[in-house]
């Protein structure tokens, strides 16, 4: 997993190649780009954050409760709609970096945001969505409401036109800000390497922030409001984003579409002909983006047991912690899903010790201006999500062993006497797994794969967790059958007092331990992209 950073020699302040402000004309280094563009950016994902998670952090209460599904069946239906929102990217990213752009397709996302925020907003609370006419934004409804076939089918269309705007935002938001500083410039180029753990800092800030404040209003006033207060945060955000417009930096491509020259790539492959001289040049450079994103693959599918660990903090520890006493003082209780704040706020404390610690001191061993390398850090994270793993299956026997003690095990709306505090440590573990493998993801599949193809990159990269969320959909479904029909209690049984999410969650850690064996390997063998600096006809050296 070693690897050299790039020499990056000094060079003129001017304008900066290959990219164009605002007006089409060259792009000015002085007045354009850098930390006072990217925080614009910066400012419409940590509203992005808000609104996504003021609907995905609380869902599971939200499908079990008004919606009255149950648990395995509420858990599969999140994982498969998370599953899209993360596999989308790989279309919205070809189609921004072929005709919109990154600009564009932020913009048209935000406004898609707030036009489906509303719909959720309206379909939780208007009485006419109702079969009984008793919604409204300020009641939880959720036991003396019954769902019309109507307010059903308004929700998920609202919940998958989010996942939608998702898949627009995720990849062109954070290729876009990290646009913002030219890799070929000594001190933009360190900085755009803080830029990654910044960005995940700015994202977990909203997450923090919408999970303690969304998850109380709606399990505590209304599902409408609760719905509807993101909603407003993304108008306001977006409104902020198009302030920046003068500041952004817009980088310019006169190649063909990434669809035509990945499809004609991919057929220059397999039949490995060239017929004339145009066509050599095309096998010589565009042979070399297909050639630049499948080199990725092993990385890639050899972190898609953290993504299906990743899915189960929204899921089943949100429904965990509802049994348990979460009082503070006399009389205030913690919403359930308010527990995954403990994850951003594990991020967000630990990314500065991480940026101006961490990596200093590891420098010093290392020689690499990183600390340490990208792979190396994704490798950690791993190790992190599989120790989280286990010690959430320790904490779930736990559990169940009081509700038996407790004489609770048929009482599950009784709450048991065990402090939510247990569950603390595997979110913080959870957290610290991120601060590594996600962060050091998102850059590995930024900064490895083809210039033109940034986009498509960082969706290769979601990718991962779509795939993962559609795996644990369908390993929760087919468990759930199977432990069903061999006589016994499903391992997901709504009364979680009868369930073995301490199995489910064994055999995760374990499913972990053999990735992270083929993760090393694969790592071992890997190596890193060679980079051309901007640097007057200076080349950056690997």
């Amino acid at each position: 997993m070693d690897s050299t950073q790039p020499l990056l020699l000094p060079r003129s302040d001017g304008v900066v190649p290959g990219v164009v402000d605002f007006r089409g004309g060259p792009a000015s280094r002085a007045s354009t780009g850098r930390w006072s563009a990217a925080m614009f950016v910066l400012g419409v994902e940590i509203a992005e954050r808000f609104a996504y998670h003021g609907v995905s952090a609380n869902l599971i209460s939200y499908l079990t409760g008004p919606l009255g599904e149950s648990t395995a069946g509420a858990a599969a239906a999140i994982n498969a709609w998370s599953g899209v929102a993360t596999m989308l990217p790989l279309l919205v990213a070809c189609v921004a970096d072929a005709w919109l752009g990154r600009f564009r397709t932020i913009v048209l996302a935000s406004i898609l945001f707030v036009l489906s925020m509303g719909m959720l907003t309206l379909s939780s609370s208007l009485p006419a969505f109702h079969s009984d006419g008793c919604g409204s934004f300020f009641t939880t409804h959720a036991a003396n409401c019954t769902p019309s076939p109507v307010q059903v089918a308004i929700f998920y269309v609202s919940l998958y036109l989010v996942a939608l705007a998702e898949a627009g935002h995720k990849p062109c938001a954070q290729a876009f800000g990290a646009d913002q500083f030219d890799q070929g410039h000594r001190e933009e180029s360190v900085a755009r390497s803080s830029f990654f753990n910044w960005w995940y800092f700015g994202m977990c800030s909203g997450t923090a922030a919408t999970t303690v404040i969304s998850s109380y209003i709606q399990d505590n006033i209304g599902w409408g409001l609760g719905f509807g207060i993101p909603c407003l945060v993304m108008v306001v955000a977006l409104a902020m984003f198009l302030l920046g417009t003068r500041r952004y930096r817009y980088y310019t491509s006169t190649q063909s579409s990434p669809f035509a020259r990945l499809a004609r790539a991919f057929v220059a492959l397999l039949t490995g002909s060239k017929s004339g001289h145009d066509d050599a040049e095309f096998s010589a450079e565009h042979r070399e983006e297909v050639s630049g994103l499948l080199r990725l693959f092993p990385i890639w599918a050899t972190c898609i047991i953290y993504a299906v660990i990743f899915s189960q903090s929204s899921t089943f520890f949100t429904k965990q912690a509802g049994t348990l006493d979460r009082r503070i003082g006399a009389t205030f209780q913690v919403p359930p899903a308010a527990l995954q704040t403990f994850i951003s706020l594990t991020i967000m404390t630990f990314i500065p010790v991480y940026d101006r610690l961490f990596v200093p001191a590891a420098r010093r061993f290392t020689r690499l201006s990183s600390g340490i390398t990208m792979l190396q850090r994704i490798g950690t994270g791993l190790v992190l999500a599989m120790v989280a793993m286990a010690v959430a299956a320790l904490v779930e026997a736990k559990r169940l062993g009081v509700a038996r003690d407790a004489g609770l095990v048929d009482q599950p709306k009784v709450p048991l006497p065990m402090s939510l505090w247990w569950m603390v440590p595997q979110y913080v573990l959870f957290g610290l797994s991120d601060v590594f493998a996600m962060i050091g993801l998102q850059e590995f599949f930024y900064d490895q794969v083809p210039d033109a193809l940034r986009s498509i990159g960082l969706a290769f990269f979601l990718s991962i967790f779509g795939v993962g969320h559609f795996l644990s959909s369908f390993l929760i479904s087919a468990i759930d059958g199977a432990t069903q029909k061999s006589g016994g209690e499903s391992w997901f049984a709504n009364n979680l007092n009868r369930a073995h999410l301490d199995y489910f969650y064994w055999l995760l850690a374990g499913l972990c331990a053999v990735e992270l064996v083929a993760f090393v390997v694969v790592s071992r063998v890997y190596v890193y992209k060679k980079r051309v600096s901007h640097h007057d006809n200076n080349v950056a050296v690997m």
